[in-house]
Order: C-alpha cells, then sequence, then structure tokens
C-alpha cells in the first residue's frame, strides 16, 4: 500500500468545519464549498492524508451544491460504505487511507461518463494545481489532468 505522506494536515490542525466533516462525517451547507466553482486543472487529495482522490477532469457542475466528479482517480483509493443515517440508503464515500468522510456516490451522474456522481465536501479536499502536481510528488497522475 502506498503512503501519501505529501503535506497532509494532521487532524489536530483542522478547522472545526474540517473536523466535522471528515471525522464527524458531517455535510458542509450546499452552496459554500471552497472548490464548487474552481475549474483550475490539477488534483484533488484527502485533506488528511495526501491521498489522490479525484482529477479536475473529472469534475463537473451537477447543480447539487457540492462539487461533483464522475469517477475517482485510484479505485482503491476510495471505500464505499452503506448509509443509512437519515432514514434512507445511501452510499458514503471514505478515504481508504485517511478513513475521511468525503461525501457520497448516487447513479444519477453524466450517463456518457458512467452514471456516477460522487458528490464531495470541499472540507474535506486540498487542491493541487497541475503545476505544482510534479514538485509535490503527484506527477505520475498528471497525464489524468486535462488542461482546460
Amino acid at each position: 500500500m502506498k503512503s501519501y505522506d505529501r503535506s497532509p494536515k494532521a487532524i489536530s490542525e483542522l478547522t472545526d468545519e474540517q473536523f466535522r466533516v471528515t471525522q464527524k462525517n458531517g455535510t458542509e451547507r450546499p452552496g459554500t464549498g471552497k472548490y464548487l466553482h474552481n475549474k483550475e486543472p490539477g488534483i484533488y487529495v484527502d485533506l488528511v492524508s495526501g491521498e489522490p482522490l479525484f482529477s479536475s477532469s473529472d469534475k463537473y457542475e451537477s447543480g447539487c451544491g457540492w462539487p461533483s466528479f464522475t469517477k475517482p482517480i485510484v479505485n482503491s483509493n476510495i471505500n464505499e460504505v452503506r448509509d443509512s443515517s437519515h432514514g434512507i440508503i445511501r452510499t458514503e464515500v471514505r478515504s481508504s487511507q485517511g478513513d475521511c468522510h468525503l461525501g457520497h456516490v448516487f447513479t444519477d451522474g453524466p450517463q456518457d461518463k458512467g452514471g456516477l456522481r460522487y458528490c464531495i465536501n470541499s472540507a474535506s479536499l486540498k487542491f493541487v494545481h497541475l503545476d505544482e502536481m510534479e514538485e509535490m510528488g503527484y506527477g505520475e497522475y498528471i497525464s489524468q489532468v486535462e488542461n482546460i
């Protein structure tokens, strides 16, 4: 198993909101996330572990109020867990190494891209710009990022 210790944030350094979302399975208010409207090329990594999660190339505007992605960069970096916490059955998405709550995955995404919508809290992510990926140790993922 790879270790992604690429300037991660210690749990003790998380803001109250980041802690609530990642460690207590919280959800940020819709439309408030730092990365909701980010259109820069790069990847989104787990805030705590640094493991690569999503590429900007797979991000799209779903209208749900949270950053949405069609697929993870590396499937094994995502764990899917049954969630019945709000009286409905959903699939929670957690980072594999960081074990942080990221959001949920739904089957109403773009059909031409596989039909999935990974609805992810900005508070669980760190964005690494394409220009910094090599320097920060994410060079192997550059091919998954389109410079739009």
